[in-house]
C-alpha cells in the first residue's frame, strides 16, 4: 500500500491549491480516507476525511478550521482523492499528509485509525 500526497506549494493568502493523494496497487475507492496536517511547533491535526466509496462516501467530516474552505472529494477515474483549497490563510500553512484505513468503511477523526499514510506535501500561505 502506497499513497503519494502531492500538490502543495507557496501561496497568498486568499489564494487556492489543490491536493491530490493518490495510490498504486489498490483502489482508493474501497477506504476511508482522511487529510491530516501539522504546523511546526504543533500536533498532527485531523482537517477532512470522507468515508468508503458506496457504503459511507456521504459521510464527510471538515475540522472548524476549515469548513466552508476546503472541499474533499474523490475521483476514482484517477485513483485520487482531491482536497480543494481555497480563501488559505497564513494559519493554513503546514505539512498536509493523507492517510488510509484499511479495516473500516467509516470516516473517522482520530489519527490512530489510519493505518497507512502517505508523505506530506508542504503547504505555505503567505505574502
Amino acid at each position: 500500500v502506497q499513497l503519494q500526497a502531492s500538490g502543495g506549494g507557496l501561496v497568498q493568502p486568499g489564494g487556492s491549491l489543490r491536493l491530490s493523494c493518490a495510490a498504486s496497487g489498490f483502489t482508493l475507492d474501497y477506504y476511508a480516507i482522511g487529510w491530516f496536517r501539522q504546523a511546526p511547533g504543533k500536533e498532527r491535526e485531523v482537517i477532512s476525511c470522507i468515508g468508503r466509496k458506496g457504503v459511507s462516501d456521504g459521510k464527510i467530516f471538515y475540522a472548524e478550521s476549515v469548513k466552508g474552505r476546503f472541499i474533499i472529494s474523490r475521483e476514482s477515474d484517477w485513483n485520487t482523492v482531491f482536497l480543494r483549497m481555497s480563501s488559505l490563510k497564513p494559519e493554513d500553512t503546514a505539512t498536509y499528509y493523507c492517510a488510509l484505513i484499511s479495516y473500516g468503511a467509516t470516516c473517522s477523526t482520530s489519527e490512530s485509525d489510519y493505518d497507512h499514510w502517505g508523505q506530506g506535501t508542504q503547504v505555505t500561505v503567505s505574502s
